[in-house]
């Protein structure tokens, strides 16, 4: 169990899909302690294993009073509802917008035993499962904004202090993406 260090806004992990757990073990419960343990710390409602540095579909939460987690999660929406008000992520630290999200959730995974798990979730917490469940797919909250609200999201970011006040630089791959070179 351990403290480890967030990867912040820039980290290619983040916008990275994350891969299915295929393996229940020691080392998946591990992973499990150091998320529940860095979230504590952090004190946020929830912390993905991309935050880490881990490539792996699985994440924490705290909302509400309760703990949790979540392997290999998959969303339904029973519902069109939205809300629409702040959210902020550990890995863009100390910047909070308004972000449209779906009111009402159902979660299903699996725990870390690979037991079926279903997290009924609304308000603060179908915003949680939403917002995780997004890091595993390589989705940061900033890319469920409007052009308005990114656009004032990226300003604040690249002022922020711990981004250095720079744009973050970002890697351009040499091999075709969808036919074209980029």
């Amino acid at each position: 169990m351990a403290v480890l260090p967030v990867r912040l806004f820039g980290d290619p992990v983040l916008t990275t899909p994350a891969d299915e757990v295929m393996t229940f073990d020691r080392e998946l419960r591990s992973l499990l302690r150091d998320l529940t343990d860095t979230l504590r710390d952090e004190r946020g409602a929830g912390l993905a294993a991309p935050q880490l540095g881990v490539s792996l579909r699985v994440f924490v939460f705290h909302v509400g009073g309760v703990y949790g987690h979540l392997v290999n999660p998959v969303l339904r929406f029973p519902d069109e509802e939205e809300q629409d008000g702040p959210e902020g992520c550990l890995s863009i630290p100390g910047l909070y917008f308004d972000t449209k999200r779906r009111l009402n959730v159902v979660a299903k995974g699996f725990s870390q035993h690979g037991d079926p798990l279903q997290i009924v979730g609304s308000g603060d917490m179908a915003r949680c499962l939403q917002h995780e469940t997004d890091h595993l797919d390589g989705v940061l909250f900033i890319d469920r904004m409007d052009t308005e609200r990114r656009r004032a999201a990226m300003k604040a970011i690249r002022e922020a202090p711990w981004n250095g006040g720079s744009a973050p630089r970002v890697k351009l791959s040499p091999h075709p993406i969808f036919g074209r070179i980029r």
